[in-house]
């Protein structure tokens, strides 16, 4: 089996020690492997696995994957559920993983899981590495090119951050990240750009360097999702702050030199009253109107607003919404949140000025935004909306509380898709909106990407991206003009990672202008204009 960047001894050191003796000591009639066998499938599930059901494998957006109820399914379901995915939004495996691979992973899941360890602050200290000084960094972009249109995008299975000129679609540089980047976010003025894999590793990228390059890293955790950095009045780019799946708890670093400064732990209570060991970071977002992030604690299902005006003096306003938090995004106005809650197929409403609790709306199954889209419909006026991982559809609910009272935090409208999805997209310029449909288990469908005119509510279009046989359509991003838009083609299997792309289409006509090509595994892709001036 090929080794993935995040390699096997370094995945044994982050999520706990040697199983020696485990596999080979069960009793009678249990599911049983060899030491080698589990420690090798144990890396598989921490990479594919794990953001959905958990470390402790206890679920979240996927199902409890606890020995209790894998055992009743039985070898031969368990590894016919991994092959071949579920209509409720889990991924098919079968051009990912070998039939091998699917067969350790249903015994290994009906095992008990071992038990990953900590990481404090010393060890993240550790691992703080300084590439170039910021005594040392250039006081004006070294390249001539059009920056705020770069496009920042992730080559997640390769460990690697793409950095593409959107005006002449060359690549400019692939600078060396880390495991699966998750997401990446940016400093007030889009300069610097701060990566979080699922690694735990956390880097700054400069796109003033000639090539862009990474210029300091930590490790805040053995598996992590997001990153924020202070956007507010005196601590505008002076702290950032990463988020971790395991250890549950989110870190606070210097944002010049990546120093880790504050270590916080998110376990708790949850909103039904039950104490969670395993309560996840899942997002993390800047507070446009105040000095503070909200910080998105997936199984307690609340919404952590957390003051980072003084760190000494920690202040963390615990709001309550429901299970189990996941992405999130503002409004135009920017005071409000909208965050969905997976389980609960609801999509949560914050007030992040006045920090309190708004409303909650159910919005069909499963719903997750990625980064979510904001646009004006004709009846409802500003709307939100989202995709759903457990069923092709698209729902809009009014956003607009002062100018549409009657509308607010209401389902505007659904529109039925072909296939679950997880991103979509717009842009002011654009009469439509954007979707994918990555989860459907259908090649034909998790290819295609759909168009929804704004002012008709009707698909007007289904645009088959690829026919690569190991590939996925996925999230879809605008340039700084608003006249494109750039989907990835996420090619998946082994041997053919470096054969992903990104297709740009012409906003208007929608039709294809050009490929970008020999990209390895790309998937989420930021432009940073759009992403400092929150447009779409």
């Amino acid at each position: 089996m090929k080794k993935s960047v995040f390699s096997m001894s370094a995945l044994t050191l982050a999520i706990g020690v040697s199983m020696s003796g485990l596999a080979l000591n069960t009793h009678a009639g249990e599911p049983t492997m060899s030491e080698a066998d589990f420690e090798t499938t144990k890396a598989l599930y921490f990479q594919r696995c794990a953001g959905c059901h958990g470390v402790l494998r206890k679920g979240a957006t996927g199902k409890s994957l606890e020995p209790k109820n894998t055992k009743k399914l039985g070898q031969k379901r368990l590894e016919r559920i991994i092959a071949l995915g579920t209509e409720g939004g889990m991924n098919n495996f079968d051009d990912i993983f070998s039939k091998k691979e699917i067969n350790m992973l249903a015994t290994y899941i009906q095992m008990e899981p071992p038990i990953p360890p900590e990481m404090n602050l010393a060890l993240m200290k550790e691992r703080w590495k300084t590439m170039v000084k910021p005594e040392d960094y250039p006081t004006k972009p070294m390249h001539g090119l059009n920056w705020e249109n770069f496009f920042v995008v992730i080559l997640r299975d390769e460990g690697k951050m793409g950095i593409i000129d959107g005006d002449t679609k060359k690549v400019i540089a692939k600078i060396d990240t880390g495991y699966a980047v998750h997401v990446a976010k940016e400093s007030s003025d889009g300069r610097f750009w701060y990566t979080q894999g699922r690694d735990g590793k956390m880097t700054k990228i400069d796109l003033w360097m000639n090539p862009p390059q990474v210029v300091a890293e930590t490790q805040i955790a053995y598996d992590a999702r997001d990153v924020a950095v202070s956007h507010y009045g005196e601590w505008k780019d002076k702290y950032v702050i990463g988020g971790a799946y395991w250890p549950p708890h989110f870190a606070i670093l210097d944002a010049k030199t990546m120093e880790p400064l504050k270590v916080v732990s998110t376990r708790g209570v949850n909103v039904d009253g039950e104490y969670v060991n395993e309560a996840r970071v899942a997002a993390i977002y800047n507070t446009p109107t105040a000095p503070t992030w909200i910080v998105a604690v997936k199984e307690l299902g609340q919404l952590w607003q957390v003051d980072y005006s003084d760190l000494d003096n920690l202040r963390i306003e615990m709001i309550n919404s429901h299970k189990f938090l996941h992405d999130g995004f503002f409004d135009p106005t920017q005071q409000y949140f909208q965050i969905a809650a997976n389980a609960s197929n609801r999509m949560e409403i914050m007030d992040a000025t006045n920090r309190k609790f708004v409303a909650s709306i159910e919005t069909g199954k499963k719903p997750h935004p990625g980064p979510g889209a904001n646009w004006i419909d004709p009846k409802c006026g500003p709307v939100g909306g989202t995709v759903h991982l457990g069923e092709g559809r698209m729902t809009a609910w009014g956003n607009d509380p002062k100018g549409h009272p009657d509308h607010a935090w209401k389902v505007c409208y659904s529109v039925e898709t072909d296939g679950p999805g997880v991103f979509l997209r717009t842009h002011p310029k654009s009469d439509n909106v954007w979707m994918d449909q990555t989860k459907h288990p259908e090649p034909e469908v998790q290819q295609s990407v759909q168009v929804m005119d704004k002012k008709t509510r009707e698909i007007i279009k289904t645009i088959r991206v690829t026919e690569h046989p190991k590939a996925a359509a996925v999230h879809m991003e605008f340039n700084k003009d608003g006249d494109e838009v750039w989907v990835s083609v996420w090619a998946r299997g082994k041997g053919d990672r470096a054969k992903g792309e990104i297709v740009v289409y012409d906003a208007k006509t929608l039709k294809e202008k050009a490929r970008i090509k020999n990209l390895e595994t790309p998937t989420g892709k930021f432009n940073v204009y759009n992403r400092v001036h929150h447009v779409g």
